[in-house]
C-alpha cells in the first residue's frame, strides 16, 4: 500500500540532501587519477604502442625500397663496342632494359609516333557470329589463310554525308599501306574525351562501331596508346574536310610523341597501399581496452558499489568519457606525430588538419560504442572476445568490400555510403581516401588531401566525417540509456533490455502474486508475531509515523522458471516496520531468501510485488535519492586491488558530502573503529589485505558519512575472534542513530549486536521478536548432555524419562546422548538431584545441563518450517 503523498514529502525532507554534481565528480576524479598514477606503467606502454607499430612500417618500407633499388628495377645497361675495334662501352638507356627495368629509364627526346590507322592483326579481325545480327562479314574458313577483312560498319541519319565521308575516309585500297598492329579499345576511347568542336557536330550525324574477336590477345584487345587514340580523330577530320572544302584540305597533324622524362627509381608506399586496413586495427585497439575497463567495474560490482553510495551515472559519464578521450587522444597524436617523423608518407603528406578531425571524432564515436557494448556484457573475457573478434572481422571485411566496391567501379556510390553506417566501414574508407592521396603523391609528386579535396565527387572523406559525427549524436543518449539501464546490477542482455522497454502484462503479474498469496496465507494466520508486524506496518504508513527509518509493505520477489522449471518464489511477501536505533538480525539457511530481500532494499533487482520505503522514499520510484543516505557492506568485497584503504574511505566520504578536516576525522575514526588505522594498515594497497582486513574495511566503507540506513551482508565472515569483537563494538556504536539490516550465520553475533531477530525458511519470515522473546517462545526445554559407556545407555534413557516423560532424543552417538527436557516438567534441582544419585549406580563419564541457546531456536524453526512446506 502506498503512503499518503503528504507523508512521503514529510519524509522527504529528513533525508539530508545529496552531495552535488560537482563534489561526486571531483569524488570520482581523483579516485581516477590515484587509480592512474598507480597503474601508470601499463598505460605508458599502451601510449607508446603506435611508435612501435611505426617502426614496424618503416623498417617494412626500407626493406621494400632495398629490394626495388636492385639492377633487376634499375634502368639497364650493356657494354657496347660503338666503333667496332676497340673496348666496349658501357651504355645505358631504355633500348637495353627489359620491362621491369624500362621505367626507371630516362627518355629526353621521344620518339615521334605517326599518326596512322592501326587495325588487328589477321587471326585477330573481325568475323561473323552465330548470332546472325550483323550482315556483310567474312565467315570464319578466312581464318586458316590468316586472310580475314576488317570490317567497320558505320550508320548515319544523313546517308549522303556518312557514305561521302566513308570514301574519303577510306581510299580505292585503303589496307595496302596499313601496319600490322592493332589497338582497338583505343578506336572507342575518341568518343569520350578527344572529339571537340568539330566532331561534336560530325558525331552528331555519325555512328562507327569496332568489332573485334572476344578471343583475341588481352593485349591486343586493351593496350591503349596515344597515337591510336589520336588517329581517328585526324583521319575522320580529314574526310569530313575534304567533302567541304576539296581534297586538297588536311589538318596540320604530322606526329605525336610523349613528354620528356627524367631518370626515375622505382617505389612503393607500403604505408599507403597496406596502411588503411593496418591503420583501422591500430585505431580500433583502444576499443577493447576501454570495453574491459567498463566490464571489469561491473563484473567486480565496482560500479554497483559506488551507485549504491551516491555515485550519479551523469559524473561517472563525465570522468570516464573524458578519461578515455584524453587517452585515445594522446595515443593518436603520438601515432601521427612519430609516424611523420619517421617519413611515413600516410601521415606527412596529407593535410594534419582533416587528420585530426577524422580521428577526433571517431575516437569519440568509439568510445560511445565502448559505453553501449559494456552495457550487454558481465564477464570481461567474454567482453575482450567479442572485442577482438570485431576490430579482425570488421576490418578484414571493411578491407574487402570497401577497396573492391570502389576500385571495381560498378557497385552504386549510394549503397557504399550505406555501409559506412558501420563504424569500422567508415574508419576504413577514411583511411582508404588518405592513402590514395599519399600514393598519388608519391608517384606524381602531387600535395596530399587539403580541406578543397572534400568538394571532389569521387573523394569519401567529406561523407565519413558526416556519418561519424552523426553517428555519435544518434548512439550517445541511445548509449546512456542502456548503461543507466544496467548499471546497478541488472543483469541486462540485449533480449531483456528489449523487453524491458515493451509494456509488461498486467495480467501475467496479477496471476504471480495471487498465486504467491495463496500459497503463504494459511501459514501467516498461525504466526501471530507475523501478523502483529503487519498491523505495525499498515498503522504506520496510515498515520505518516516519521520514526521509521525502513518499512516493507508486503515485498514478493519470484524468479521466473526457464526450460520447463516452476517459478522460484524468493521472497514471499515480507512486511517490516524498522525504527532509528535498531539494529535488526535476519536468520535463515541457505537459499531462504536473505539476499534476493537484501538485494531488493539497495535496488540491485527489482521486486515483482510490494514496495518499500526508506526514509519516505520508494525503493520502486526513488532509488536514486535513497542512495544518498544509505550504506552497503555487501557479502562479497567490492574494492579496487590497487587503491590503498584510506584512499577508499575518503572517495566514498565525498560521495557522502563530506570535504576538508571532517572528511579526514571521519576516515581515521572509521579505521579506527574497525582496527585498521594502526601498523600501515590505512596506506597499505588492498591487494596486500588479508580476507579479514577487506571484510573490516567493508564494513567501515558501509558506515563512513553518517548513512541513516545500513544494510550489513554476513559482515563476520572470516574474521578472527578479536576482529570479530572489534567490528561487533563498531557496529553497537553505529547504531545509536541508524537502522541497520544484518544477515548472519553467527548466532552469538546476531544476540550480540540484534535489538530484533526474525527467522526466514524459503522466502518466507516464520517469526520475529528479541532473541529473548525467541528462546522463550521456541526453546521451552532444557537440554540435557550425559556421555556413559555404550552399555549403560537404555539406564540413561530410563533416568531421562523418569524426569520428563515427555522428553526428546536428539543426539546419539556411541554413549552420548542429548535429550530435551520441558521446562514445565523438570526443575533444574530435581535434575540435580537424580543425575547424582544415578553416578552412584553408573559410572558417568561427563555430562551438562544447558538452557536453549538461540541456535536451538533457529534450528527447531527452520526444520518445523520445512516439515510444514513438505506437507502443504
Amino acid at each position: 500500500m502506498e503512503p499518503p503523498t503528504a507523508a512521503a514529502r514529510a519524509a522527504a525532507v529528513a533525508v539530508p540532501r545529496p552531495p552535488s554534481f560537482a563534489s561526486q565528480t571531483n569524488a570520482l576524479l581523483r579516485k581516477n587519477l590515484i587509480f592512474q598514477k598507480r597503474n601508470r606503467k601499463g598505460t605508458i606502454r599502451l601510449i607508446i604502442v603506435p611508435i612501435y607499430l611505426c617502426l614496424i612500417i618503416s623498417v617494412l618500407q626500407r626493406v621494400i625500397n632495398n629490394f626495388l633499388d636492385k639492377p633487376k628495377y634499375r634502368c639497364g645497361c650493356k657494354c657496347i663496342d660503338v666503333n667496332g675495334t676497340g673496348p666496349c662501352q658501357n651504355m645505358c638507356g631504355i633500348q637495353y632494359s627489359t620491362l621491369d627495368q624500362a621505367p626507371s629509364c630516362p627518355i629526353p627526346n621521344p620518339p615521334k609516333w605517326p599518326s596512322l590507322v592501326q587495325v588487328p592483326l589477321p587471326e585477330y579481325r573481325a568475323v561473323q557470329d552465330s548470332s546472325g545480327l550483323f550482315t556483310g562479314f567474312p565467315d570464319e574458313s578466312c581464318r586458316k589463310t590468316q586472310s580475314c577483312a576488317v570490317s567497320i560498319p558505320f550508320a548515319g541519319a544523313n546517308r549522303t554525308l556518312s557514305n561521302s565521308i566513308m570514301q574519303n575516309l577510306f581510299t580505292s585500297s585503303p589496307l595496302l599501306n596499313i601496319s600490322d598492329y592493332t589497338s582497338i579499345s583505343s578506336l572507342l576511347l575518341m568518343y569520350q574525351d578527344l572529339l571537340q568542336d568539330l566532331l561534336n557536330l560530325l558525331l552528331s550525324r555519325l555512328d562507327l562501331y569496332m568489332f573485334f574477336n572476344h578471343n583475341a590477345s588481352p593485349v591486343l584487345q586493351l593496350q591503349s596508346q596515344l597515337p591510336s587514340v589520336l588517329l581517328m580523330p585526324r583521319k575522320v577530320s580529314n574526310a569530313y574536310l575534304q567533302l567541304i572544302r576539296g581534297s586538297g584540305i588536311n589538318m596540320l597533324l604530322d606526329f605525336t610523341k610523349e613528354m620528356p622524362k627524367q631518370a626515375t627509381r622505382l617505389t612503393f608506399d607500403f604505408s599507403a597501399v597496406a596502411g588503411p586496413l593496418f591503420f583501422e586495427w591500430v585505431v580500433v585497439l583502444l576499443f577493447p581496452v576501454m570495453l574491459t575497463y567498463l566490464v571489469y567495474e561491473k563484473q567486480h560490482k565496482l560500479r554497483t558499489m559506488m551507485k549504491m553510495h551516491g555515485l550519479g551515472d551523469g559524473p561517472y559519464w563525465i570522468i570516464y568519457y573524458m578519461y578515455f578521450l584524453i587517452f585515445s587522444t594522446l595515443y593518436l597524436i603520438v601515432f601521427v606525430i612519430f609516424g611523420s617523423v619517421i617519413g611515413v608518407n600516410f601521415f606527412k603528406i596529407n593535410d594534419y588538419s582533416i587528420q585530426f578531425v577524422f580521428f577526433f571524432s571517431f575516437i569519440n564515436l568509439q568510445i560511445v560504442l565502448a559505453f553501449l557494448a559494456s552495457s550487454f556484457f558481465w564477464k570481461v573475457n567474454t567482453a575482450q572476445a567479442f572485442a577482438y573478434l570485431y576490430i579482425f572481422g570488421s576490418g578484414l571485411m571493411a578491407g574487402y568490400l570497401i577497396r573492391n566496391f570502389i576500385e571495381g567501379g560498378k557497385f552504386p556510390r549510394h549503397w557504399i555510403t550505406v555501409l559506412e553506417i558501420i563504424p569500422a566501414f567508415s574508419l576504413y574508407r577514411g583511411l582508404y581516401e588518405l592513402g590514395q592521396y599519399a600514393v598519388r603523391s608519391s608517384e606524381t609528386g602531387s600535395p596530399g588531401m587539403r580541406w578543397s579535396d572534400l568538394n571532389d565527387h569521387t573523394n569519401g572523406m567529406r561523407d565519413v566525417l558526416i556519418i561519424i559525427i552523426l553517428e555519435w549524436l544518434v548512439l550517445l543518449p541511445v548509449a546512456y540509456y542502456f548503461d543507466h539501464a544496467s548499471s546497478v546490477g541488472h543483469r541486462s542482455s540485449l533480449l531483456s533490455i528489449i523487453k524491458h522497454l515493451l509494456k509488461k502484462d498486467p495480467t501475467s503479474r496479477r496471476i504471480t502474486v495471487n498465486d504467491i498469496a495463496d500459497k503463504d496465507v494459511h501459514i501467516e494466520m498461525e504466526k501471530l508475531d507475523i501478523i502483529k508486524e503487519r498491523e505495525t506496518v499498515d498503522q504506520v504508513l496510515q498515520q505518516q509515523t516519521s520514526g521509521y527509518a525502513v518499512v516493507c509493505d508486503d515485498l514478493k520477489k519470484v524468479y521466473h522458471g526457464k526450460d520447463g522449471n516452476p517459478d522460484k518464489f524468493a521472497v514471499q511477501g515480507v512486511s517490516l516496520a524498522l525504527p532509528y536505533g535498531e539494529c535488526l538480525g535476519i536468520l535463515g539457511p541457505n537459499g531462504a531468501g536473505k539476499s534476493s530481500f537484501i538485494s531488493m532494499m539497495i535496488g540491485f533487482v527489482k521486486p515483482t510485488s510490494g514496495n518499500a520505503f526508506v526514509r519516505g522514499l520508494s525503493i520502486q520510484n526513488d532509488m536514486e535519492k535513497i542512495y544518498s543516505s544509505m550504506g552497503v557492506c555487501p557479502q562479497n568485497d567490492m574494492l579496487w586491488e590497487t587503491l590503498t584503504g584510506r584512499e577508499h574511505l575518503q572517495f566514498y566520504g565525498q560521495l557522502k558530502g563530506l570535504s576538508g578536516s571532517s572528511l579526514d576525522l571521519a576516515v581515521d575514526e572509521s579505521l579506527r573503529s574497525v582496527n585498521l588505522l594502526h601498523g600501515g594498515a590505512p596506506d597499505k594497497q588492498v591487494k596486500k589485505y588479508s580476507g579479514g582486513m577487506r571484510r573490516r574495511l567493508s564494513v567501515a566503507i558501509s558506515l563512513i558519512g553518517d548513512a541513516k540506513v545500513v544494510y550489513m551482508d554476513e559482515p563476520s565472515t572470516g574474521l578472527d575472534p578479536a576482529s570479530r569483537k572489534s567490528l561487533w563494538s563498531a557496529v553497537k556504536q553505529a547504531k545509536q542513530d541508524r537502522a541497520i539490516i544484518l544477515t548472519t550465520h553467527s548466532m552469538e553475533e546476531a544476540e550480540t549486536l540484534c535489538d530484533r531477530l526474525c527467522i526466514m525458511v524459503d522466502g518466507s519470515l516464520q517469526c520475529i521478536g528479541t532473541p529473548k522473546e525467541l528462546i522463550a517462545r521456541y526453546g521451552g526445554y532444557y537440554v540435557l548432555t550425559m556421555t556413559t559407556l555404550p552399555e549403560f545407555e537404555q539406564e540413561v534413557e530410563n533416568l531421562v524419562r523418569k524426569l520428563s516423560p515427555s522428553s526428546r532424543k536428539v543426539y546419539h552417538l556411541s554413549g552420548t546422548q542429548k535429550y530435551e527436557l520441558p521446562k514445565q516438567e523438570a526443575r533444574i534441582s530435581d535434575v540435580f538431584m537424580a543425575v547424582e544419585s544415578f553416578k552412584k549406580r553408573v559410572e558417568v563419564q561427563a555430562w551438562g545441563l544447558a538452557d536453549t541457546t538461540m541456535e536451538d531456536v533457529f534450528v527447531k524453526v527452520a526444520k518445523g518450517a520445512q516439515s510444514s512446506e513438505e506437507l502443504s
